[in-house]
């Protein structure tokens, strides 16, 4: 299935939830805030949100410094 990843066209299983997604991409272990078709989603749900065809996802993460 394709979803649109932080602006971009993104191939990914059937079924794949928002933490899958989150290793995949790279921010597996990060502190990072889930939108999914404009909505937050938990940090609490990220294992049981499975995403679906289209899904516009868009993942921000902190980044400390001073």
């Amino acid at each position: 299935m394709q979803i649109i990843l932080n602006g971009h066209p993104h191939d990914c299983g059937d079924g794949t939830t928002v933490t899958q997604l989150l290793h995949e991409a790279g921010y597996g272990g990060r502190r990072v805030a889930v939108e999914v078709n404009q909505e937050i989603v938990p940090r609490s749900v990220h294992d049981g949100h499975a995403l679906r065809d289209g899904d516009r996802v868009e993942i921000v993460h902190a980044i400390g410094g001073g």
